[in-house]
């Protein structure tokens, strides 16, 4: 009934409580979400968890530093057929789960800023009607179609009757007798 899809590119800054020397790792997990319907849109709510794994202390000592970021994506719906007054049901399929593309340390040196991407999926289906046209008499609607061809077929030699006569005047003994001069 209707679809839509958005990619959410997003820079997340995040203070640590120690001044970081250097990141040593940096992972997102823990995504959760839910959706409802806003008019045309979907309307996607939902949280990760960021883990920065660090140096602090001039490469002395290593910290794991966690915080969960909220969001909210607003996704326009594609119509295939106008909303019905009906049941509708909304489902959301994530293409890509929050991922961390870049971690550094800011010109500062007191925060990270990491950046995210995710791709969600959006659909509602519902109840619709349909038309269908009844002829009484045999009626074919004319509508374009691709031909297609397989090379797996299988093709099977013609079988010649046993009443047929075959034809050999003319036919070169070493091409088969089917065969004709060139």
């Amino acid at each position: 009934m209707a679809k839509g899809k958005k990619r959410t590119e997003s820079k997340e800054t995040l203070k640590p409580p120690n001044n970081p020397t250097s990141i040593l790792g940096c992972w997102v997990i823990n995504h959760t979400h839910q959706a409802k319907k806003s008019g045309r849109y979907i309307e996607v709510t939902g949280k990760f968890d960021i883990n920065v794994w660090y140096s602090h202390h001039d490469h002395s000592k290593t910290s794991v530093f966690t915080e969960s970021i909220p969001y909210k994506d607003k996704i326009r719906l594609s119509y295939r057929d106008e909303p019905t007054s009906g049941q509708e049901d909304i489902l959301v399929n994530v293409m890509q789960h929050p991922n961390c593309t870049e971690a550094i340390i800011s010109d500062c040196g007191e925060k990270f800023i990491i950046s995210i991407e995710r791709e969600l999926l959006a659909e509602v289906v519902g109840e619709t009607k349909v038309a269908i046209s009844v002829h009484p008499l045999s009626f074919e609607e004319e509508w374009p179609y691709n031909e297609e061809s397989s090379n797996h077929q299988v093709h099977e030699p013609e079988k010649k009757s046993a009443q047929e006569p075959v034809n050999t005047e003319g036919a070169d003994p070493r091409r088969g007798r089917d065969s004709k001069p060139f």
